[in-house]
């Protein structure tokens, strides 16, 4: 692997994560062993099914403050000092001039979750509050059109012009404590390019921010592609986000939430190999795309089953010079898993706020990557050195 490909754990155990990932993650790896095409839809339905299975296995420019120095408080009110500097890349807001469909299509057993979800994520003080009360250093945003969409998935074009025209607003109105990413139905072709490109050139936001599937289409369909080709061209990230695929979501739904994250991430890992066998890394040398670690088991596939990729030999190369994941979950076999596949360079500090997690990610985090034994560098490009050179700051 030439340099070595660093370890890393982060935070304490969730629940559903008992028990040893890495067992698991090889057992079901060899389970998914026979799964080499996916030029059609049945054969994607097979790779649903492995790659959920790896998921459910899992279910620099950056400063190191001194905050007491500064008076900061933690969230026990004790002095912090020595805390690394947090970047959150995966951050969510819905201001409430967009209907919230996710609202109303919860199932009922998930109602009262997502009423709750939805008051956070429509207030715009709480979303830099972490920033004020020094726990943070920043968020990167989003207004993801899945969750104001149609039944069909779908988002009026007017309406995702008007979504980055908010972002790129509230980025002005809270400069250095907010960094935007434009949503675009990457699904809607040609014009689904102009406005990613009006959404980086005219409004300056960071990157772009796609659903990584609709429908039967992976995100390496050719309805995505011109997308994907102004992200390769401009030089911009694409945030490449789980959606709740039919039937698996509702076949999940009566397990609750970890159910439907098993769906969420059973579709992500789907849409990153897809990525690396439908030739888009191949042909899009300047792509960058990150996933969530809910992805963790397509990623650990991909890797797993390199030297019968259709890129081989060159599949390592690619998936390591394109994807970056997030620590989305902030667990410590997640991560140093991650770390061990891509590489230090490329994993970011990311919790889904405030859907999957809504506190301060700082302790857990440090706890984390220090349980991983990280090297000082290590550490600080994971919290926030990474994220601020994909983003292009600093």
């Amino acid at each position: 692997m030439g340099k070595r490909h660093e370890k890393f754990c982060g935070k304490r155990e969730k629940e559903c994560f008992a028990g040893s990932l890495r067992d698991e993650l090889t057992a079901a790896r060899v389970s998914a062993v026979g799964t080499n095409e996916i030029g059609t839809v049945s054969t994607r339905r097979n790779l649903l099914k492995g790659a959920g299975a790896l998921a459910a296995a899992a279910a620099a420019h950056v400063t190191v403050t001194r905050a007491s120095a500064q008076g900061i408080q933690d969230t026990k009110g004790k002095p912090v000092t020595d805390e690394l500097n947090i970047i959150d890349w995966h951050c969510h807001h819905v201001p409430a001039r967009f209907e919230l469909t996710a609202l109303s299509m919860a199932p009922p057993s998930q109602r009262a979750r997502w009423e709750a979800i939805a008051r956070k994520l429509r207030d715009e003080d709480l979303l830099v509050k972490d920033m004020r009360d020094g726990v943070l250093g920043a968020r990167v945003i989003n207004i993801p059109a899945n969750l104001i969409a149609d039944a069909n998935g779908v988002v009026a074009y007017d309406t995702i012009m008007a979504i980055n025209d908010h972002v790129a607003g509230l980025v002005a109105r809270h400069k250095g404590q907010l960094y935007g990413l434009g949503s675009i139905d990457a699904y809607d072709g040609d014009r689904a390019a102009r406005e990613a490109e009006r959404a980086i050139r005219d409004l300056g936001l960071r990157g772009l921010f796609v659903d990584c599937a609709r429908g039967d289409l992976l995100i390496d369909a050719p309805q995505a592609r011109p997308t994907l080709e102004v992200a390769s061209r401009l030089g911009v990230p694409v945030f490449v986000h789980p959606v709740a695929p039919q039937p698996l979501t509702k076949q999940m739904a009566p397990y609750g939430v970890v159910g439907t994250l098993f769906a969420r991430g059973t579709i992500n890992s789907a849409a990153l190999i897809a990525l690396l066998e439908g030739g888009v890394f191949s042909q899009l040398p300047g792509l960058r795309v990150v996933v969530t670690a809910h992805a963790i088991g397509g990623l650990a596939m991909a890797v797993g089953l390199s030297s019968q990729s259709r890129a081989a030999p060159a599949a390592l190369d690619l998936l390591r010079r394109h994807v970056f994941i997030d620590t989305q979950l902030i667990h410590p076999s997640l991560i140093k898993v991650s770390a061990e596949l891509l590489g230090s360079d490329r994993v970011m500090a990311g919790s889904d706020w405030p859907i999957v997690d809504d506190g301060p990610i700082r302790s857990r985090l440090t706890d984390a990557m220090q349980r991983a034994e990280l090297t000082d560098d290590e550490q600080r490009a994971i919290a926030a050195g990474n994220c601020l050179r994909l983003l292009g700051i600093g």
